[in-house]
């Protein structure tokens, strides 16, 4: 095993997982002159405590601190984690202490309710005293609430401080926003304060006929056109594809929206039809784009292509682009994600991005474009990092790194050392692994890798896509059960006129969890975690088998 690893990876070339040991030892001289003695407080029984410990009159011999464990990511450009052992240890045949407990009840206008008949008094506040109380508070109170209210009530009532409802006569019943025009004549919702707004409609204790009007009704959110659609035989699945023509990525992007008669704001909600639905409107658009670089045309128009057709739209794009290799596609990257979950802290800091109900995005990225001297300028696509490296990787060691990847994640052995559990593996079948990484970038990272090469999405046949769409599902409803409240999933895929380079199409599910935000560690790539990558996938096998049994 004694191989230099260049390109830097954990995984080495036979097959398995290289884990580094930090043992620190080390002396440090005492350079400090004066002492600040203190006393800071008193015990139980009355004796002072002080901080002499931290004044200490000699130098610093540390024969042995916490053991913590170096491990580069599989892939160079996504740093190395490391493992504290004081944090790990604990959790070491305790997978069920891995978790977070969800978030208790929150009600402050019952909590003034339960006041004020503590004081003896008989009448709880009136609807429209709840509406004044609430919007006497302070704005960061109301953010708070926004975001942490699990009472339906106080949340509608929360919405008529920061919006103009419109309700039916005589009735208590919402049916539409106010609207009003801007200067240029344009009109928009009557919206008093934005970002409450945005924490409430986010929040899936709001009413839902609340949610409808004034988030998911199409066309509330703006003029964005609706151009795909998937709706199941039983009407349990309803999707809409919107275009989003200014977006922050460039040449537009597509957003695939559960529909406001299907509200789904839970992973537990969604259906394998629903993430079927949501998914087909992917795979449809990304081959349909194709298609026409390649002046191909499905033969339905202003229709729904079915799985069978878009497996022979997938097929003909495949043989095009076989029989003209060296005609380039103009648009050739897809671009996959999907954020999961909302959060706003009371000071007004985004946690995660917005998702009003649930719904995934994607793009396609150009080859090049030209810089402001007409030169060309190839554009960027994460799927890009991963084929370097793996040229990379097979120059310096002659063989595919994926090959060696799987194999590692297979024979995997405990970063600890210790005998017990010691599989990555959450869940497989014939075309994917849904996996615990052995180096995260997130403490509860997942990832998904196709079982056999599959560059992109394009390469993915009908039981791959299946396969695909229900290990996501699977994984965001693992993570959910678990405690995670955000979630960002991304794709890894190389160019879709660049196949056979040895890639598999790869998928990771990054939650962001309570007390860790990004900090200087993160910004140098440096990955904090407390929990080893065995036992976490432990825990995670032992959620899906109680989903199972608990459906």
């Amino acid at each position: 095993m004694n191989v230099m690893m260049n390109p830097r990876t954990c995984v080495h070339p036979r097959g398995k997982f290289i884990v580094g040991v930090h043992r620190p030892r080390f002396d440090v001289k005492n350079l400090r002159e004066n002492e600040t003695l203190e006393i800071l407080g008193q015990s139980e029984d009355g004796s002072p405590v002080d901080n002499r410990v931290n004044f200490p009159k000699t130098d610093i011999h540390e024969p042995k601190a916490d053991l913590i464990y170096e491990i580069a990511n599989p892939f160079p450009f996504r740093g190395a984690t490391f493992i504290n052992s004081a944090w790990a240890d604990p959790k070491v045949g305790r997978t069920e202490i891995i978790g977070i407990q969800p978030p208790p009840p929150c009600s402050l206008v019952q909590a003034m309710d339960r006041f004020i008949k503590d004081r003896g008094e008989d009448e709880p506040l009136s609807e429209p005293e709840k509406i004044r109380f609430l919007e006497a508070l302070p704005r960061p109170v109301r953010l708070g609430l926004a975001q942490s209210s699990t009472d339906p009530g106080e949340l509608a009532a929360l919405a008529r401080t920061c919006c103009k409802i419109l309700f039916k006569p005589e009735s208590k019943i919402p049916w539409g926003l106010g609207y009003k025009k801007k200067k240029d004549g344009t009109t928009i919702p009557d919206i008093k304060d934005h970002e409450v707004f945005e924490v409430l409609v986010n929040n899936r204790f709001l009413p839902d006929e609340y949610k409808e009007v004034l988030v998911l009704r199409p066309g509330v959110q703006g003029k964005s056109e609706i151009i795909g659609e998937v709706v199941s035989e039983n009407g349990q699945t309803h999707v809409f594809e919107y275009l989003r023509r200014n977006s922050y990525i460039p040449w537009g992007h597509f957003a695939s929206n559960m529909a406001n008669d299907a509200v789904r704001y839970r992973a537990k909600d969604l259906s394998s039809e629903d993430m079927e639905g949501i998914r087909h409107l992917y795979y449809q658009r990304i081959f349909v784009r194709t298609a026409e670089q390649l002046n191909l045309r499905p033969e339905s128009f202003r229709k729904n292509l079915t799985p069978e057709e878009l497996e022979e739209l997938r097929k003909s794009i495949l043989d095009a682009l076989e029989s003209a290799p060296d005609t380039p596609l103009d648009f050739n990257a897809a671009l996959w994600g999907w954020n999961f979950g909302f959060g706003s802290a009371q000071s007004g800091h985004r946690l995660h991005a917005s998702h009003q109900m649930i719904h995934q995005q994607n793009a396609m990225i150009p080859g090049q474009v030209e810089d402001r001297s007409g030169r060309p300028y190839d554009c960027f696509s994460f799927g890009d990092l991963v084929t370097d490296f793996i040229h990379t990787f097979k120059k310096t060691h002659g063989i595919s790194f994926f090959n060696a990847f799987l194999e590692a994640i297979r024979t995997n052995e405990r970063t600890d050392g210790r005998f017990g559990e010691s599989s990555l593996i959450v869940f497989e079948d014939e075309n994917i692994i849904l996996f615990v990484p052995k180096a995260q970038v997130s403490e509860w990272e997942l990832q998904i890798i196709t079982q056999k090469e599959c560059d992109s999405i394009l390469q993915a046949d009908t039981g791959t896509r299946r396969s695909l769409d229900l290990g996501i599902l699977t994984a965001v409803q693992v993570l959910e059960a678990l405690g995670a409240q955000m979630v960002t999933s991304i794709e890894l895929s190389g160019r879709l006129d660049r196949m056979g380079s040895g890639q598999h199409l790869m998928y990771s599910f990054i939650p962001r969890l309570p007390y860790a935000p990004g900090t200087f560690s993160e910004a140098q790539l440096r990955w904090i975690s407390g929990c080893y990558p065995e036992d976490f996938a432990h825990a995670c096998r032992r959620t899906l088998d109680t989903q199972k049994e608990n459906p």
